[in-house]
């Protein structure tokens, strides 16, 4: 490959103008992004203000504690659509690069891309819809990140995080449309660095409180239930590198966490192959049936 081929780094802000300007991947970005407004916000906030209506579960677990709050790590928290949007631009750059008939590949590549963002909230919300759940955060609001959290998230759609579904989705994706176009082996480094900040993310919600170890495997087999891409192997090689580096967490403490999230993982789609894969929503609400009210 070319030097001009060759994987650049792109800020989030010339991803997002590459995916507007385009008129092939415009309405698909329109579209995902009612299906996030319709299925995270509008459905969260009418749950919030008629609360008798819907169940909510506390899905806190008692290795939550053994994880320091740490404020500083709301930035890597709320990256996580920037993240996504990266991964377009940069897919999006790159395909400029290519001959014609890859050029239309990766645009129908990267409009699927975009597209599945909008199906993984349609996807949860088939278990928020019927559980609403939450943990215990702190109220927090001396950093401006807080703020707009406490004011735009009711935190009632914890099982399954949708921010760990979403850095899975990123990530994978990204490295499936990068071998379709025979260029993967050029952008190993960036794939790797992809995957590692989805592992960096996925431990900041849990830093910060606004999930819980139970919310991680549940997006965890969210994503091996409708998405080839997250297999059982590739899933368990994700949870095994979360806190792997931690030094503000006990070596064994954070051994304990991996396994549990391992473990309640393997639970769910256990659960769900021995049931037929009728619903891929049953293990979860099955689940949330047994936890307490908060």
């Amino acid at each position: 490959m070319s030097n001009k081929a060759r994987p650049k780094n792109i800020s989030t802000l010339e991803a997002f103008f590459s995916i507007i300007c385009s008129r092939h991947l415009r309405p698909t970005a329109f579209n995902s992004t009612i299906s996030v407004i319709r299925n995270f916000f509008i459905l969260q906030y009418r749950g919030a203000a008629r609360p008798r209506h819907y169940r909510v579960s506390d899905v806190d677990h008692a290795l939550d504690s053994k994880i320091p709050f740490k404020p500083v790590k709301v930035k890597a928290y709320a990256d996580f659509l920037y993240f996504f949007i990266r991964a377009c631009g940069l897919l999006k750059k790159h395909s400029k690069n290519l001959e014609p008939d890859r050029q239309k590949q990766a645009i129908i590549q990267i409009n699927e891309l975009i597209k599945s963002l909008g199906s993984s909230y349609e996807k949860a919300a088939e278990v928020y819809i019927k559980n609403f759940s939450t943990t215990k955060r702190p109220k927090y609001l001396l950093r401006f990140e807080f703020i707009v959290i406490h004011i735009f998230d009711p935190h009632l759609m914890c099982i399954p995080s949708l921010h760990v579904m979403v850095v899975i989705l990123t990530y994978t994706r990204l490295q499936k449309i990068l071998q379709d176009l025979g260029t993967e082996s050029a952008f190993a480094p960036v794939i790797e660095t992809f995957r590692q900040r989805a592992i960096e993310i996925t431990e900041a919600v849990l830093y910060i409180k606004q999930h819980s170890i139970n919310c991680i495997s549940a997006a965890m087999y969210a994503m091996t239930c409708f998405d080839d891409l997250f297999p059982p192997e590739i899933a368990k090689d994700f949870a095994r590198d979360i806190f792997i580096n931690a030094k503000d967490i006990l070596p064994q403490d954070a051994e304990a966490i991996r396994n549990h999230i391992i473990e309640l993982y393997g639970q769910y789609y256990s659960q769900f192959l021995s049931e037929g894969q009728s619903a891929w929503t049953k293990p979860l609400l099955d689940f949330l049936a047994l936890q307490k009210k908060p």
